[in-house]
């Protein structure tokens, strides 16, 4: 996967009752220790002792610092708890620190908020228009969403973190030349 002409963005495809936030955290892992800055954010989901959905935080790759990213919306609420202004909060610290020198972004989820044209979809679209790469996971459930804003644009990567890792490599370095070709 070395070389030039490597997708810009690439997507983990899992299903629903599939656990993708270890895969996207190993990969930030074997990343950063191949020396490669990486921004953007993984996500922790803690039980709700008080709900029958958990309490999801989303921490950033590059500091450690964790922020909730969901609602209590009360015991037998059947609506989606993910909240708007917190996401849209996380996602204006990734659009800030893209103006920075960063190589790669990770992000959690191309989920129910960037279906919508929310989220973390204007981090993409600026990671792209400044030629840094995107690593993500889409669930079943967005995949039509997520082929209809990426394109041509994706790759579609196994639930593998080495296969993450790879392609993150590969991306990167891909960058770094077409930066260096401009």
């Amino acid at each position: 996967m070395t070389g030039h002409n490597v997708h810009p963005l690439a997507a983990i495809h899992f299903g629903k009752d599939e656990y993708i936030d270890g895969i996207l955290i190993d990969a930030v892992k074997a990343l950063k220790a191949e020396g490669i800055r990486v921004g953007g954010f993984v996500q922790h989901d803690t039980p709700d002792t008080e709900s029958c959905c958990s309490i999801t935080h989303v921490e950033d790759v590059m500091t450690g610092s964790r922020h909730r990213i969901t609602q209590a919306l009360g015991a037998g609420s059947k609506g989606c708890r993910l909240d708007p202004q917190a996401l849209a909060e996380m996602a204006g610290r990734l659009l800030l620190l893209l103006d920075e020198e960063v190589d790669i972004i990770v992000l959690n989820r191309f989920g129910k908020g960037e279906s919508d044209g929310q989220g973390f979809r204007a981090v993409i679209e600026k990671a792209i228009d400044l030629g840094v790469p995107v690593l993500t996971a889409v669930r079943d459930t967005y995949l039509p969403a997520w082929e209809e804003f990426s394109g041509e644009l994706a790759a579609a990567l196994p639930m593998d973190a080495a296969a993450a890792n790879e392609w993150g490599k590969a991306a990167v370095v891909d960058a770094r030349a077409g930066s260096n070709a401009a």
